[in-house]
C-alpha cells in the first residue's frame, strides 16, 4: 500500500514531516550542520546504502533545504544547507534535548561559541518571560482574537 502523501496538508506539522520526517533526511541535516559536504562524507559518516542517499539528497535538494554547488576547479558537487535548511537547526536541537531527557548519555555538549558555555535547554516563553509547558499552550485558529490582539504563531526563543 502506497503511503499518502502530506505535502498539501493544510497542518504546518504534517507538511514538514513529509518533506524531512524519515530519519535519514534528518541526519543527512544534522551532519550537514557538522560540516559533511561531499557525498562520500555522508555515505562514511551514516552508514547509508548510497540508493536511500541519492534518494534523499534529491528529496533535500529539491526541498530547497540543500542546494548542490560546484566546486571551483574540481570534478564534484557539495552540498551546502540553504537558509532554509539552516532554519531546522532549533528543530533538530529540540529533538536532540528531547532525546537527552530519556536517557543515555551524550558524547556531546551544545556550547556557546563565544564564551564555551552550555547553551540553556528551549523553551517556550511568554510574553511576560515565563517558561511555558503543553498545559500553558493553545493552538488557535488564525484570525481568532484573543485579549492581546489577533493570535500569534508560536515559536520558541532563541535562547
Amino acid at each position: 500500500m502506497k503511503r499518502k502523501s502530506l505535502e498539501n496538508e493544510a497542518c504546518p506539522l504534517a507538511r514538514s514531516l513529509e518533506a524531512i520526517g524519515d530519519a535519514w533526511s534528518v541526519l543527512i541535516v544534522r551532519q550537514a550542520f557538522t560540516g559533511d559536504r561531499r557525498f562520500g562524507e555522508f555515505e562514511k559518516s551514516l552508514g547509508v546504502a548510497k540508493n536511500i542517499l541519492t534518494v534523499r539528497l534529491r528529496k533535500l535538494v529539491a526541498l530547497g533545504v540543500l542546494e548542490q554547488v560546484t566546486v571551483e576547479g574540481r570534478a564534484y558537487q557539495e552540498y551546502v544547507l540553504t537558509e532554509k535548511g539552516r532554519g531546522l537547526f532549533l528543530v533538530l536541537m529540540a529533538i536532540r534535548q528531547w532525546g537527552e531527557g530519556c536517557g543515555g548519555d551524550s558524547p556531546y555538549v551544545l556550547v556557546d561559541k563565544r564564551d564555551k558555555k552550555p547553551v540553556r535547554p528551549l523553551a517556550f516563553r511568554a510574553h511576560d518571560g515565563r517558561e511555558l509547558g503543553p498545559d500553558d499552550m493553545e493552538l488557535r485558529p488564525a484570525g481568532e482574537s484573543c485579549p492581546a490582539g489577533p493570535a500569534q504563531p508560536v515559536t520558541p526563543p532563541v535562547s
